[in-house]
């Protein structure tokens, strides 16, 4: 009787925790499309770059949370309209510009309405998407998705 408990123990031990599905915040999809802008990590976080992700939407359109989490800001930075959201694993993920349907607080599920695409502040359009473990490790945004599944078309 010891064999069998012991291999149930040993993979109970070896069993890892499922990692926190996201969703694109723009389709509720679990790979990003319509990458307009990309993420360029500068070598120091006081250099200029892109610490986020530009994605297609139109003016108007609802933008989804990209996981459940708790929503920590919703308001204006620097005259943008932002929503920040805290995810159980540690990420927060960003959202500009987003007129909030949220508030502070709020607890939301992946792919939720969160608020809706405002007008570009920075000359860039769509959804700027970003995310970051800690104060200041930014991520880019598209490795918490599902890689897309690219076909090549066959010549004729």
């Amino acid at each position: 009787m010891r064999r069998p408990l012991a291999v149930l123990a040993s993979l109970l031990l070896t069993v890892t925790p499922v990692a926190e599905a996201y969703v694109s915040p723009t389709t509720g999809a679990p790979a990003a499309t319509g990458v307009l802008r990309a993420f360029d990590k500068p070598a120091h976080n006081w250099l200029p770059g892109h610490r986020g992700v530009d994605l297609a939407l139109g003016v108007g359109s609802p933008v989804l949370a990209a996981g459940e989490g708790v929503v920590v800001f919703a308001g204006v930075v620097a005259g943008t309209p932002t929503v920040s959201i805290d995810h159980a694993d540690g990420i927060r993920t960003t959202y500009q510009p987003v007129h909030a349907r949220v508030a502070g607080g709020d607890e939301v599920a992946g792919g939720e309405v969160i608020g809706l695409l405002g007008y570009p502040g920075d000359g860039w359009p769509g959804l700027h998407w970003g995310a970051r473990a800690g104060p200041s490790d930014y991520l880019n945004p598209l490795s918490l998705l599902a890689a897309p599944t690219i076909r090549l078309k066959p010549n004729p």
